[in-house]
């Protein structure tokens, strides 16, 4: 992975997340370097997915920033967008379209060349032989989710945002998510990640983040 020779840093200072008018967290600060995954917990409605949204850019904080290599993600805008990996708690793909061109489009979006050969062993890889030519709207849940985690294999990207990416997963998909986690994170990357089921990985630095407390 071509990030490894760099040094990243995501961080956020004094942050206060607020939706509707509803206080969600209020002066959050972290600091994550290479090899970190950093686990949100919290009962639904705590701000996991707000703050999710707010280190991605896609929604501004109330208060405070967030830094990527000491600079806020805001400024740098592209230049932070593509560093970025983000797959949203919905699978996030057009379901008229099959999974090889789901990933193609994504892949398109971030710049990433598209490699049918490579992008079909992933698919493969992770049990979507006999839907590769099927609108994604004929699949299952499962594999609905499975088509957009795809693009963990296919992108090299240092920084991972990853809401809910269990969901609909069995348990073999679990396990192999696991390991790419892992892997991702051994190998350098930072991972920022929630979930409803109980996780433990196997990293360099595994901290923990409860909302709500």
């Amino acid at each position: 992975m071509g990030f490894l020779a760099k040094n990243h840093m995501l961080a956020a200072t004094d942050l206060v997340g607020v939706r509707g008018g509803r206080l969600l967290f209020d002066k959050l600060n972290f600091s994550l370097s290479n090899g970190t995954v950093l686990y949100l917990q919290g009962a639904n409605g705590t701000g996991k997915t707000t703050l999710l949204r707010t280190i991605c850019g896609l929604s501004k904080p109330y208060e405070g920033n967030v830094n990527w290599c000491g600079e806020d993600i805001h400024e740098l805008a592209e230049d932070y967008y593509k560093h970025l990996l983000y797959i949203g708690h919905l699978p996030g793909i057009k379901e008229d379209l099959t999974a090889l061109e789901n990933l193609q489009f994504s892949l398109a979006l971030s710049g990433t060349p598209f490699d049918l050969t490579q992008a079909t062993e992933v698919l493969h890889l992770l049990g979507l032989a006999k839907g590769l030519n099927l609108p994604t709207r004929m699949l299952s849940q499962g594999q609905k989710r499975r088509v957009a985690l795809a693009r963990l294999w296919l992108q090299d990207l240092p920084l991972w945002v990853l809401d809910e990416p269990f969901t609909a997963l069995d348990a073999n998909a679990t396990d192999m998510l696991k390991q790419k986690i892992e892997a991702f994170a051994n190998e350098g990357g930072i991972v920022v990640m929630t979930t409803h089921q109980e996780v433990a990985m196997h990293v360099p630095k595994f901290e923990q983040l409860r909302l709500g407390a």
